[in-house]
């Protein structure tokens, strides 16, 4: 039994030692190995997810998503009547990703006939660009030119919102405006000056594109544009072409190299009109010469002539050493040496024993070169530098040139001879306007500004007593026997000074080569405009201000009355019936076309 027993008990298992693991140990290894790798997987899910989202999520987005602006329009700019002169379309420019095009070569020749170009020369330009993911191919074409481009369906192209400026008036407010860019930024005047005002603030939104740059969704407006604000100048639109029209056909008819013309309102100093010739068209400015955008008005100088003897005159009676009648000038025979240099009158026979008015009546360089001398050089300088020589005018205008007029202490007598009838000075037109301006608002000087309502409340510069008495000699200018009867207009009273001055050359003067000015007041009895007007080397044997420039003043001033109609002087003096002026024509008016006029008495000498 025992043996039994012995041999029936279980004897040990000789697998256990050296054994594999069991089935539930291997469960065990096999879910732990589950359970790290879940663990892996979720804290990476974390970490794209949680930590780092935002820059997986950019990095998605900046290969859908794009900023792209939102076009915004340019203030219009207007007259001071609200009539446009500058205006901003709607265009499209087509753009595309090369790389898109580039990849269906075969609708390069269409799309390069809808363009307007070369089919190689615009694979060539894509294959340029073909690593960037955007490029322009046309700039500002008209929306219905843009869309026969699109409606191609090339992959990779597409239209983009623009403004383009265009200019109604084109050429003849085109020195005023100035023009703008591709970009629509001012380049040149007003539209460089007021560029801040006129751009306004592009708008831009987050748009969705697919592969091709189309866009397939606004997602969101980053900020909201601004459009330009509008602009309302000082200039009359109507006296501007008029003033164009005038100076123009002037110009052809003399042959001359170039000409300005400025109107101020001289109770406010604001620009009615500003004219400079030659000039193009602000539209297509591409190909046009740099020395026709320049506006002549504010950039260029030129010697005064004899329109400076109004304010040597200025100063001398000022001074209180001279009034209109006296003390009595002698011009002598028209010649006067004086350290070695003969100032020289061109009257025939000299012009003799003259008062300070017959000075300006006759444009006597030999009275206004005595009386400049006989003023303390100081205060002979500090009233031309009173009337703006020398220094800006503040109109804002881009690129305005001060003129010159060196201090008073580096003169030398014949220099102060010289420059009291206008030569060894320089000035722009617009700063001569604003000095015949202050004499006509009673000495009162305003700053000229192309904005309506742009005045300043103004300075006195010299009593208005003097201004009064020198608005009164000027009158004998354009009156019978002075040297601008061609300014007189009908019915009104005219106070102007013509000037005529050698063009400098080579350190001297050309002999045969003159600059024409006038300037003029009306109506003079209750000053409302004051116009200068200057014409560059006229061509055909005539360059007198007084013949070559005062007819234009004449011809503008008349059409700018009637337009701002502004009443005629003292009515009551040609009504019918009223009293008459010697000859039979009515006081204030221009002589009969048939009345003889001396062209002789109305030159003046110009020898520098």
């Amino acid at each position: 039994m025992n043996r039994l027993q012995h041999a029936m008990a279980p004897k040990p298992s000789s697998r256990r030692k050296g054994a594999g693991p069991s089935t539930r140990r291997r469960m065990l290894l096999v879910i732990s190995l589950l359970g790290i790798a879940s663990l892996g997987l979720m804290a990476r899910a974390f970490d794209l997810q949680v930590v780092r989202k935002q820059f997986y999520q950019d990095q998605g987005d900046a290969r859908f998503l794009r900023v792209v602006p939102i076009a915004v329009s340019r203030g219009t700019i207007f007259d001071r009547n609200g009539e446009p002169l500058a205006v901003s379309t709607p265009m499209v420019s087509i753009t595309c990703v090369p790389s898109e095009v580039l990849d269906n070569a075969d609708r390069i020749p269409a799309l390069a006939q809808a363009l307007g170009t070369n089919a190689d020369e615009l694979k060539s330009y894509l294959e340029q660009r073909a690593d960037r993911d955007f490029a322009y191919l046309r700039r500002q074409m008209s929306p219905e030119a843009a869309q026969a481009v699109l409606a191609l369906g090339v992959p990779g192209v597409n239209g983009q919102r623009e403004y383009k400026r265009y200019y109604p008036s084109g050429e003849v407010t085109a020195h005023v405006l100035g023009f703008t860019n591709i970009d629509d930024h001012g380049q040149e005047g007003l539209e460089l000056a007021f560029d801040n005002w006129l751009a306004g603030k592009p708008g831009a939104k987050r748009v969705i594109r697919d592969r091709m740059g189309r866009i397939v969704e606004d997602v969101e407006q980053v900020h909201a544009p601004q459009p330009g604000q509008n602009l309302t100048l000082s200039i009359d639109r109507r006296i501007q072409f008029l003033a164009y029209s005038e100076l123009k056909k002037q110009l052809q008819d003399l042959d001359a190299d170039s000409g300005e013309i400025v109107i101020l309102d001289i109770s406010t100093g604001e620009i009615l009109a500003m004219v400079s010739l030659p000039t193009y068209n602000p539209n297509v400015v591409t190909g046009s010469p740099a020395a026709a955008r320049r506006n002549r008005t504010v950039t260029d100088v030129v010697e005064p002539g004899s329109t400076m003897k109004t304010f040597t005159m200025a100063a001398g009676l000022s001074s209180g050493k001279y009034t209109p009648t006296s003390p009595m000038v002698d011009t002598g025979n028209g010649h006067w040496m004086f350290m070695g240099k003969d100032i020289r009158d061109v009257e025939s026979g000299g012009n003799g024993v003259l008062t300070p008015t017959g000075v300006l009546t006759k444009s006597s360089n030999i009275g206004a070169a005595k009386i400049g001398l006989s003023l303390d050089t100081k205060f002979l300088y500090d009233t031309y530098r009173a009337f703006g020589f020398g220094e800006s005018t503040g109109s804002g205008f881009p690129g305005e040139s001060v003129g010159l007029l060196r201090p008073g202490r580096s003169w030398r007598p014949i220099e102060k001879a010289t420059m009291a009838y206008g030569y060894g000075l320089n000035v722009t037109p617009l700063q001569l306007a604003v000095a015949y301006a202050t004499l006509a608002d009673g000495g009162v000087m305003h700053t000229p500004t192309f904005i309506k309502g742009g005045s300043d409340a103004g300075k006195q510069i010299i009593s208005p007593t003097i201004a009064r008495e020198l608005v009164d000699m000027l009158e004998t200018v354009t009156a019978p026997g002075g040297s601008a009867t061609r300014a007189q207009i009908a019915n009104y009273i005219v106070a102007g000074k013509t000037g005529t001055a050698h063009l400098a050359s080579g350190g001297g003067y050309a002999k045969n080569s003159y600059n024409s000015l006038f300037a003029g007041i009306v109506p003079a009895t209750d000053p409302r405009l004051i116009g200068v007007v200057v014409i560059n080397n006229p061509k055909k044997n005539v360059y007198y201000g007084g013949v070559v420039s005062a007819p234009v003043f004449q011809s503008v001033m008349t059409g700018a009355l009637r337009l701002l109609d502004v009443p005629p002087d003292n009515i009551g003096r040609w009504y019918v019936g009223g009293p008459l002026q010697a000859g039979g024509g009515l006081a204030g008016t221009a002589p009969p076309q048939n009345a003889q006029q001396d062209d002789q008495s109305a030159v003046e000498a110009v020898e520098p």
